[in-house]
């Protein structure tokens, strides 16, 4: 693969890579200010509501260089998240023609076509601007790779909180079964990072050593201070334990609102509350809707712990996340753990 890429393309990076990932609602421009400041790299959320998406381009602009207009020929060293099924092409491509950001991070087409049309848009109106697509699996980062070339290939595994892939494996045969797919086929210059239930400095080196250039992190950063985010949903997860039990990809979190409107090959995982106990109970969707309602009205939002309804999102890493921090102490402590658990390892090969 391309080992050095990260480093070559985001002069500012210190390693091991840190990236934040472009959660939707959540990660903010104070979020991915502070990660990049930190030496990582910082995504915005992808939002629908366009004016929204520019005041958070203009925020994050306004912190790196002072001013809320762009620079001109330059690029902004913030990523920006694409929900390629929930916004429009020709909204977002505009944005990027004018903000310029080091990279748009692709999910959730209704196929490859979406992909290629979204990639293709895009360099087209900032060639500086990298291309990242998120993927769940080795067929899919292969077509991937040979229809749209992108700069990043995150392979999404399936500890991940939040929306993936419906069908998964987690990243410890993802990534070096993609690596090799992609090595046979000759297609090896593109990146890899890896997403999903990475919370702790130990679980970055055993990224790094399945081939990864770089790690994303979700559930963590929902615990930075510069995270939007209720505090009943930041207390919901400092109290959870033993995520692979404690946590479940379904559907029905999604229709906790009204219709599921993500495409079909795709859930999401969250916390296990009351709202996936009456599905799991039978109780129908109409009723969990009215109770989830009912809930949301609360000053909790439906996050507190004596009538949590509404979806938490989180990945199986969340037993790992003990307390909120600034996102710098979050990414240092991660760094020091990973350099700590990569020693060990050598010493133990001697």
């Amino acid at each position: 693969m391309a080992p050095q890429s990260l480093e070559k393309d985001y002069p500012w990076v210190t390693s091991p890579v840190i990236i934040s990932a472009p959660m939707s609602g959540f990660a903010g421009h104070d979020l991915a200010h502070a990660v990049y400041k930190a030496g990582g790299i910082g995504f915005l959320g992808a939002l629908p509501d366009i004016k929204a998406l520019r005041t958070a381009l203009e925020d994050v602009t306004e912190l790196v260089t002072g001013n809320r207009i762009p620079e001109p020929n330059t690029t902004l060293p913030i990523g920006l998240g694409a929900l390629l099924f929930a916004q429009k092409l020709d909204e977002v491509v505009a944005l990027v023609a004018e903000f310029r950001p080091t990279a748009v991070w692709l999910f959730a087409a209704h196929g490859l076509a979406g992909f290629k049309l979204w990639s293709d848009a895009i360099r087209k109106a900032s060639s500086e601007t990298k291309i990242w697509i998120q993927i769940g699996s080795v067929t899919g980062a292969v077509n991937l790779v040979q229809s749209c070339n992108p700069d990043v290939l995150v392979l999404q595994g399936a500890d991940a909180g939040g929306h993936g892939g419906e069908k998964g494996a987690s990243i410890i045969s993802l990534i070096p079964e993609t690596i090799q797919a992609l090595e046979r086929l000759g297609l090896d210059d593109v990146s890899v990072v890896a997403a999903g239930g990475i919370a702790h400095g130990s679980s970055v080196a055993a990224a790094l050593t399945l081939g990864a250039d770089g790690v994303v992190m979700g559930t963590s950063f929902l615990a930075a201070e510069e995270t939007k985010v209720h505090p009943a949903y930041v207390d919901a997860i400092l109290e959870t334990e033993d995520g692979g039990q404690t946590t479940v990809r379904a559907k029905v979190f999604d229709e906790l609102a009204g219709p599921n409107i993500w495409p079909s090959d795709f859930d999401g995982r969250a916390l296990i509350a009351e709202s996936y106990r009456d599905h799991v109970k039978g109780i129908s969707i109409d009723d969990i809707r009215k109770s989830h309602a009912e809930a949301k009205q609360s000053s909790e939002l439906g996050f507190g712990a004596h009538n949590r309804r509404a979806a938490i999102w989180a990945g199986t890493g969340v037993g790992l996340v003990r307390n909120k921090a600034p996102a710098a102490e979050i990414i240092d402590e991660v760094r020091q753990e990973a350099r700590t658990a990569l020693e060990r390892i050598v010493r133990g090969l001697k």
